[in-house]
């Protein structure tokens, strides 16, 4: 049993608001977690993906009123949009009787877009949280590999053998593209989504290029974007901008593209075991992402995340804006060698970075010129966590 780090958030958000809305892809663990903090606690649950819980929620009010006082877990809540103006008249008439938080918990696996617009009616009465797959700091860094490799979705990490984790992820994708997709009621091909979400694969870690997919899929670039906004939606794709600040330099204005867990990358391009992810032109980009969706995760809430690159060459992989406008540019390479080069001095000394680091592969805590500090992941993530 994995202890989730999440789960101390959402028992605060709890004590602090009405409601928590959980959101995270399908198979990340959001029903384990939820039910078990439901466990602790005077709940009932319901899965709107059962008819039978549905037809309860029939009549909101008439059910829900019997509650009150209790918490209420309701599943996949994307699949009942009208039940929020319902959810509203609950809480704000449970705050009169004095039942002012813990009152409900939310899971939704359908696009933020579409569950924010559906939602839109809680504001204020609720806090959203992101449900990640398994991160390094709560697996460990003994599984460091297996995480990389497998990547953080429960059923995969957990799986007997590598080829067991990747025939889940296999049918993971395809499940997503054939059913998932189809339910929120998105017209897509699933073989174009697929081969797109492909194509992103081999160029994990790359400059978003719309005209050069668009012309290999053989369609418009106004299909490529509404493709890479939905799988960005779904939480399975992250779009991370370039560093906005004017520094007073020219500098690229395209995003890079990660698939976010490491596991889809490998599965997408049919990557079984640690020898084949070595040996493939993939290496660099997937440890690239691997760390920067670690980093991100580990950064304190709030934090805003981007990379730098300017026409001359100066780049820096990640930046993260900290609460308290601290700036923390990171450096991240596969290597031994605790070197940074010239260009990423540079571009730190133009953002004013009060935190430069390298992560490199090995265990060693070193500091460097310039006032850059070399160090594996987990001593980076451990620094973030204690920001």
């Amino acid at each position: 049993m994995i202890d989730r780090s999440h789960r101390k958030w959402i028992e605060k958000a709890l004590e602090d608001q009405a409601g928590v809305v959980l959101l995270g892809p399908r198979q990340v663990g959001k029903t384990t977690l939820a039910q078990d903090i439901a466990e602790c606690r005077d709940a009932v649950y319901l899965d709107m993906e059962r008819s039978a819980d549905r037809q309860i929620l029939d009549e909101p009010d008439l059910y829900l009123d019997e509650q009150a006082g209790r918490l209420v877990v309701i599943d996949e809540v994307q699949r009942v949009p009208d039940l929020f103006k319902a959810l509203r008249g609950q809480i704000d008439r449970r705050r009169r009787r004095g039942h002012r938080t813990g009152q409900f918990l939310l899971l939704g696996s359908a696009p933020n877009t579409l569950l924010h617009q559906s939602a839109e009616s809680l504001a204020g009465r609720v806090r959203y949280h992101e449900l990640t797959p398994f991160m390094l700091h709560e697996v460990g860094v003994d599984a460091m590999s297996t995480l990389w490799l497998r990547g953080g979705f429960p059923d995969s990490f957990l799986a007997k053998t590598d080829r067991a984790s990747l025939a889940w992820r296999d049918d993971f994708i395809r499940t997503y593209l054939e059913r998932d997709i189809p339910s929120f009621g998105l017209r897509i091909p699933a073989e174009t989504l697929r081969r797109f979400w492909t194509m992103l694969a081999h160029e994990q870690g790359g400059l978003l290029n719309a005209a050069k997919l668009a012309g290999n899929l053989g369609v418009s670039g106004q299909s490529v974007a509404r493709y890479l906004d939905l799988l960005v939606d779904l939480m399975l794709v992250r779009r991370l901008p370039p560093w906005h600040v004017n520094a007073g330099k020219r500098l690229v204005k395209s995003p890079k593209i990660y698939i976010r867990d490491p596991g889809l990358t490998h599965a997408l391009l049919g990557i079984e075991t640690r020898e084949d992810l070595l040996g493939h032109p993939v290496v660099g980009g997937s440890w690239e992402g691997f760390c920067i969706e670690t980093l991100i995760a580990a950064a304190p809430h709030g934090t805003e995340a981007s990379f730098y690159r300017s026409s001359a060459g100066a780049e820096i992989d990640l930046v993260l804006k900290l609460p308290r406008d601290q700036v923390w540019a990171i450096e991240i390479k596969r290597t031994t060698s605790p070197k940074v080069t010239r260009g990423f001095h540079i571009a730190t000394e133009e953002m004013n970075a009060s935190g430069r680091i390298l992560v490199y592969a090995d265990e060693k805590d070193v500091p460097g010129q310039g006032g850059v500090r070399a160090m594996p992941l987990m001593r980076a993530v451990e620094r973030l966590a204690s920001t």
